[in-house]
């Protein structure tokens, strides 16, 4: 199950951000500002500009779902989790400080976030706001 889970992730992770509102994605120069889940991690997105979001696969019922987002460079950040068969399973918003970076986090007990796919989407304030996010489900 691992071994297929971590293929899929890797497939997923590939394909990037998805954009929601014709977001510029950020110089890979700049750097993220979440660290590199480890094995825990379902998505890393290492760093976006604007409005934009992840769609996945591979969570389990049985553990549960951590979803953080990091931002910076003014305005705020919109953040919703929709799970399989179920809808929103977070929602949460993000202060992006100009000069430092805002971090926030929902935690879901295991059984909210469905087996399957889940989406993330993030509304940036303005199109210029840099965001990071992970998910991931600690065993």
């Amino acid at each position: 199950m691992r071994a297929k889970k971590t293929a899929v992730l890797t497939m997923l992770a590939a394909l990037g951000a998805v954009g929601l509102g014709g977001a510029v994605p950020a110089s890979a120069a700049d750097g993220g500002m979440l660290p590199h889940p480890g094995p825990d991690g379902l998505v890393w997105e290492e760093e976006f500009r604007g409005d934009g979001g992840v769609a996945s696969g591979g969570a389990t019922e049985s553990l549960p779902t951590v979803l953080t987002v990091a931002c910076d460079g003014g305005g705020n950040v919109r953040v919703t989790m929709e799970s399989n068969r179920v809808g929103t399973v977070a929602a949460f918003d993000v202060e992006c400080p100009v000069g430092g970076a805002g971090v926030g986090s929902a935690t879901m007990d295991a059984g909210v976030v469905r087996r399957g796919s889940f989406t993330v989407g993030v509304d940036a304030s303005t199109p210029t706001t840099r965001w990071s996010l992970t998910v991931t489900q600690p065993e």
